[in-house]
Formats: structure tokens, sequence, C-alpha cells
């Protein structure tokens, strides 16, 4: 679609606005008033967070860098893959410079090269921005008469600020710049007059309809723009065991000028798994679906879950577990679909497979059917994604469980065809996920995808995640774990035999809630490996334990998992086992044991 044809649809979709405001409150709001979804089409985003990252990590944000990125998109391209912006995130601009200029010695010359070869090759650009926030930015003099008393963040509905702010959109919009984000909101941000004279909640309400006037006016005369609201906006993103509804509620009436809401960078969840990288995308899952339940339709979800990469912000993932990731990203459904990182660690044929998966996912959200099923991702239930089209449809399914799981693929649409047969296109290695007619079950932590119809072809097969291995087996050990210390439980078993021994450890608050610790991001930050504790002793000698969680977390967790391998085990003979938690405050833990077989 050309950029013409885009500003007509955009204004298409928006002509509604006025009459989505006049209707009643009970009626203003809901998924159909809104309109599902706003954009014309899915786009495919590539932003390169992750590539650099000065918050919980010290890489810096450069020219070369982003000039270097943006060949690898092109080289990606050319194998099939589709980008249609580029987004420069966080940190791109001299913190004096009220967002008009660009950080020196990083941007010698600002953006206008990258701007420039972004248009000459089909892309257009992004900036980030955070809202009325100071992060590594300082308060221009247009800006000061809207600061609040802690001098951290600017009223949106006093002073200068957000005109100044609004005048500083348009003046990248007018320089090529057709996709922003807004992060770091602080709805709450006032005057210390307005602090003294309005209720907590009157402010957000005045902050929040000062930027949703100003964006509506930014978007009725810029019409093909991209609008999407990051933190700040709504939600709870810490973890997966929150009480739901958000304590933190979703104002839906972001969706009339945000394209789509992000619900959290990828992090650990509270499921614990054996792989790392598995339980991030329960987690991405797990938001997507609150989200959702909370009214925000899927198509305006992003779950910014696929971020290979080197620094501390993904926990220098680089291109572990990714391909599974990719998947689930996209079958998630939300229509502004982003990649993150080092491109240049996708190799040629990698960029292949990848071209392969986007264009399928692509045609099912344009064009078909997406719905979740199942259960709850953070309540440790078998759930997935499904979308269908006149041809066919293709299932993504998850078992976030330590125990073999089964789960029925539902039909998603009044006229789809019955269940039968279909084809496993893509799997972790080690259990063969079975298939039978329209139920399948999966190994403990494993995703599959599943196709039926058109879809069983040989085109569509994925094959084999060889980097996350499922045990084929699973049973539970039994243990009575005492506590012997603060922070510090214990049992002692007799060594169980014929395979590998798992161990879980779970962190509680003294309520009984799941209670995360956060130890810090690099340079600073602590290991986890150091911060939780797995310990297994036989014979007066301290057995190995092999982890995936150690590793430097910025997001904390909650949980550790670990394995002792069978031929360290000496079968029948007593085996100590010693869990131990060094958070500060009071935690209870709990531990569990499961003999795996691979």
């Amino acid at each position: 679609m050309n950029n013409a044809t885009r500003a007509l649809a955009f204004a298409a979709a928006f002509v509604l606005l006025p009459g989505i405001l006049a209707a009643p409150a009970q009626q203003r709001y809901s998924r159909a008033a809104l309109g599902s979804p706003t954009l014309p089409d899915p786009i495919s985003v590539y932003d390169n967070w992750s590539v650099y990252d000065e918050l919980s990590d010290n890489v810096p944000l450069t020219e070369a860098l982003s000039m270097r990125e943006l060949d690898q998109l092109l080289r990606l391209k050319k194998s099939g893959a589709r980008f249609d912006y580029y987004v420069m995130d966080a940190f791109w601009f001299d913190p004096n410079g009220a967002y008009r200029t660009w950080k020196k010695p990083n941007w010698p010359n600002g953006p206008d090269a990258w701007i420039k070869k972004c248009q000459e090759n089909g892309i257009l650009p992004g900036l980030w921005f955070s809202t009325n926030t100071l992060v590594h930015l300082n308060a221009a003099p247009q800006w000061r008469d809207s600061l609040n008393k802690q001098g951290t963040a600017m009223s949106m509905f006093e002073g200068g600020f957000l005109p100044d702010f609004m005048n500083t959109l348009q003046y990248w919009y007018d320089h090529g710049v057709r996709m922003f984000l807004f992060d770091f909101a602080d709805l709450t941000a006032a005057t210390p007059h307005a602090e003294a004279t309005l209720t907590k909640e009157e402010i957000i309400q005045r902050n929040s309809d000062a930027l949703r006037d100003a964006l509506a006016n930014f978007r009725q005369k810029n019409p093909d723009v991209v609008l999407e609201a990051f933190n700040g906006f709504g939600g709870v993103m810490d973890s997966t065991s929150y009480p739901f509804p958000f304590k933190d509620p979703i104002d839906l009436r972001w969706l009339t000028v945000f394209d789509s809401l992000y619900c959290g960078d990828p992090r650990p969840g509270d499921v614990p798994e054996m792989n790392f990288w598995r339980t991030l995308d329960i987690y991405s899952d797990h938001q997507a679906r609150r989200y959702h339940q909370a009214g925000v339709p899927l198509e305006r979800i992003d779950t910014t879950s696929f971020m290979p990469g080197k620094t501390g912000t993904i926990y220098r993932r680089a291109f572990q577990e990714w391909k599974g990731s990719l998947i689930l990203m996209l079958a998630r459904g939300g229509w502004i679909n982003t990649t993150y990182g080092n491109l240049e660690l996708m190799s040629n044929q990698d960029a292949d497979w990848y071209a392969r998966v986007q264009s399928l996912f692509l045609h099912f959200q344009s064009v078909g059917q997406v719905e979740t099923f199942g259960g709850i991702p953070g309540e440790t239930q078998t759930y997935g994604f499904g979308a269908v089209d006149s041809d066919g449809s293709v299932y993504v399914v998850v078992n976030p469980a330590q125990d073999m799981a089964k789960i029925a693929l539902p039909l998603l649409s009044q006229v789809q065809k019955p269940l039968s047969p279909g084809k496993l296109l893509f799997r972790d290695a080690g259990f063969v996920p079975r298939l039978t007619g329209d139920t399948i079950e999966l190994g403990p932590g494993q995703m599959a995808m599943v196709g039926f119809g058109k879809y069983t072809a040989p085109a569509y097969d994925f094959g084999v995640q060889q980097d996350v291995v499922i045990p084929r087996a699973i049973r539970p050990v039994t243990a009575e774990f005492k506590s012997i210390g603060k922070g510090v439980i214990q049992a002692t078993i007799p060594a169980p035999p014929g395979g590998d021994l798992r161990l879980i450890m779970q962190q509680y608050s003294p309520d009984g809630s799941l209670r995360r610790t956060w130890a810090g991001g690099p340079p600073n930050g602590t290991n986890m490996g150091k911060v939780f504790l797995l310990k297994a002793e036989q014979n007066g000698k301290e057995l190995p334990v092999r982890e995936d969680y150690d590793r430097v977390i910025w997001a904390g967790l909650s949980w550790a998992v670990g394995e002792i391998s069978q031929k360290n085990l000496h079968p029948e003979t007593p085996l100590t086992l010693t869990f131990q938690s060094t958070e500060k405050d009071p935690v209870q833990l709990k531990g569990r044991l499961y003999l795996v077989n691979y």
C-alpha cells in the first residue's frame, strides 16, 4: 500500500472518532466502537533497542551502530523479509536539546543520513520519546513552568511543555518521521500549585485528556502517522502473578489515539522453566492474554517480545531459542510486529526461515482471524493462539507446566471445517508432540505449531528448534522440604534411579504471593545464580547442578530451576538438597523435585 492510500485509510478510520466520543459512556469504548484495528494493514517494524542499552547496560547508541543495523535490515529484505519502519529507540537526543537536536559526538551530523537511506529503500523512520518525563533529558526553558516539584516530569495540562512537545513531533514528521513511540509517561505529574489544589485522580484525568486531545489533533493533521503507547498507560508489567483485573486499569480511551498499546519488555514470568528463554515467552503470552481480557483487541497489543541482542536489556540472549519466540510473537495477532536487536546475528539461511514465518502470520493477521484459547499462561495452564482463513488454520500451543498435558484445538469460526487431518509444523527438540484429531499432547514446558487444510503442505514445515530440548518423560519425586534458617530450606531423599533430577525452588512473600528479587542489571547487577542457590550433596561431595537462570536479570526473578545429571547420582543413596535465597526481606521458599528423561 502506498503512502497516499495509507493516508486515506487512516483518515477514514478516524472520521469515526467524534461519533465515538459522543456515544453513551457504556458504549463509548467497546471493541466495536473503537475499531479493530486502526491500521489499514499489519506492519513490520525494526527497532534498534537491545543492540544498545543505556538503562540496564552501558552500551551507547551511535550513528555507526544504527547505520550498520540498517544495512543488515536491507540484507534481510533481500531474503524476502518485510520491514516497513525503522524506529530509533531511546536516547538519540541531546539532553539539552528539547528533542530537537541529536546527541553529540554519537551523531556528529544529526539524523539526515539515516532518514535519507531509510526513505531511499522504502523504510519509514520512527522515533522514541519519553513522553513527559525527564529520562536522560533536561527540562528546556519553555518546559519549566510545567515541572513538578521533584523536577522529574512535566504536567501536560499546565504551562508550555505540551504545546512545545507537539510542535516537536510536527517538526520531525515534516522531516520524514512517520512512527512515534511514547514511553515512561507520568500521568500524575503536576505543578506544585496543581498538586496542592487537585486530587491525584483529577491530575491523571487532566493529563490524559490534554495528551489525548493533542494527539488526536496531530493525527488529524498527519493521518498516516503511527502512534504507539509504551510504559505509563496502564496495566501491570512487573510479573505474571499479579491480581486481575489490573490494579492500574487500562483506560481504553487511549485506543482513540494510539494504534497499539505495549504490554511489557521481555522478562521472566513467575512460571519456572528449565529453559530460561521459554519463561520469557510465557510472560509475553500471559501479558497478551490479560490485556485482551482488559478490553484491548489483540490487533492493538504489542507484546514487544522478539528481541535478540547482546546487551543487558535482553540478558545477553544473542540468538538463543529465537525461532519459537518469533512464532509466538507473530501468532498473538498484534498488528505492529516488531523485531529488535542485532540483525547481524541472523545468517542468510536464518533470514529465509524468518521471511517464511513472517509471511505466513502477516497473511493471517491481514485476511484471517486470530483468537486465543485454553488457560491463563501465568497460572501454569496450557494455552494457545489460533489463526484461520478460508484455506485452513494454524495453531501455536504451549504447555507451561511440569508434566505432560493435552489441549483441544477449538474451531475458530462458524464456517471452519473439522480439524482433521493435521500436521505438526514446528516443535522443540526432545519429546515429539502427539496430535490426535483436534487434540495435541505436549511435554513439560513445550511449544508446538500445528497446521490444517492448506497449511499441512511441506512449504509450511518449519522444522525442529534444537536449542530447546523437552524431556520425553517426567514424574514428580516426593520430598519434604523444611526450613533450616532464614531463606533456606532442605530435604534429604534417596537418590531416584533412572533419570536426571530436576530441582525447582519458588519464592513467596509472607502473605503467600510470589515474590521477585531484583538484583540489578549490567554492569553492576548480581548474577541470579548467586542470589538463588541450588545445592546438592551426596556422600559428602557437592554435585554439579545444571542451571539456565544464572544470569544478570534486571527484571527480577521469583524462582530457580536446575538439574542433576543421572551420571552424577548414586541411586538410593541419601541425597541432601539445600535451596537458599539471599533476599534481604522475609520470604518463604517452596521446593519441588521431578525425575526427567531426555
